[in-house]
């Protein structure tokens, strides 16, 4: 009697963790993602998807509560651009997604527990799996909005909000085609109890090539290996950047740059 009694108190514990918000969000998206994936796509199915949608967003906002961010619209919607698994933009981070006109602000407000979740899931496209390490990888602000790869250039030092936990700023280049160029885009992330806000802005800072970083590119374009032009551009790539963040501090926008970092922080609801 008593090993039974243990099983149903297991049994009850195992029930109550899959009944949590977080859990509730999920079971229902991944079944509208099983629906839409195999449906016949037509306007009745654009139409139930759209609803699919909404529906979503009003668990986020139960989830999340009253977010308010300033520049933004008051009431955010799901982040999730589609359900169609396969479709271009499937799979962003899990939230609620706020932006401005001409998306050149964009935000996004979720749990660390989705947070979590979303990172599990995108464990194969190379996001680490510590939300530290993946608040400073180019992947997470890759995958996290938008269809555009994202390239970092650079981490900006920002004062942390005495109410949060974590506070990072990173510099960037964000597009579908030459990523290599003076880094305007800044995303900066910030989490507070179980809440996690990430802002990014496009055409958030001036900044300029750095001569030593070029010649830096223009010697790895220069050897004859590795053959392959993609794998000598991705290694070039890899090594201006690292050049560009080492350099950044010494630059006459670098301060500019970080002020507006800490601006942008400051757009968020930490208390």
């Amino acid at each position: 009697m008593k090993c039974l009694a243990i099983l149903c108190l297991l049994a009850l514990a195992t029930s109550a963790e899959a009944a949590t918000p977080e859990q509730h969000y999920l079971d229902l998206r991944d079944r509208y993602i099983a629906k839409f994936s195999k449906a016949k796509e037509n306007d009745a199915t654009y139409k139930q998807h759209d609803a699919a949608l909404n529906e979503l967003t009003g668990v986020l906002r139960g989830l999340i509560g009253p977010v308010t961010i300033k520049g933004l619209a008051a009431d955010g919607k799901s982040n999730a651009d589609t359900l169609f698994k396969g479709d271009s933009g499937f799979g962003h981070l899990d939230g609620l997604g706020f932006a401005s006109e001409g998306d050149k602000m964009q935000a996004v407000v979720t749990t660390t527990g989705l947070l979590r979740h979303w990172l599990r899931e995108r464990r194969e496209d190379g996001l680490p799996q510590e939300i530290g390490s993946a608040l400073k990888s180019d992947r997470f602000y890759y995958y996290a909005i938008q269809d555009a790869a994202f390239a970092k250039y650079a981490e900006l030092p920002v004062t942390k909000p005495a109410s949060a936990s974590v506070a990072v700023a990173v510099l960037g280049v964000r597009g579908n085609g030459d990523l290599k160029g003076p880094p305007s885009e800044i995303g900066v992330v910030a989490i507070q109890g179980d809440k996690v806000f990430f802002l990014a802005a496009t055409n958030a800072a001036k900044t300029a090539e750095i001569p030593a970083c070029e010649k830096v590119w223009k010697q790895m374009m220069a050897r004859k290996t590795p053959q392959d032009a993609m794998a000598k551009e991705d290694q070039a790539m890899d090594a201006y950047t690292k050049c560009f963040a080492k350099e950044a501090p010494s630059q006459s926008w670098y301060a500019a740059a970080v002020k507006k970092a800490q601006s942008q922080l400051d757009l968020l609801p930490l208390r």
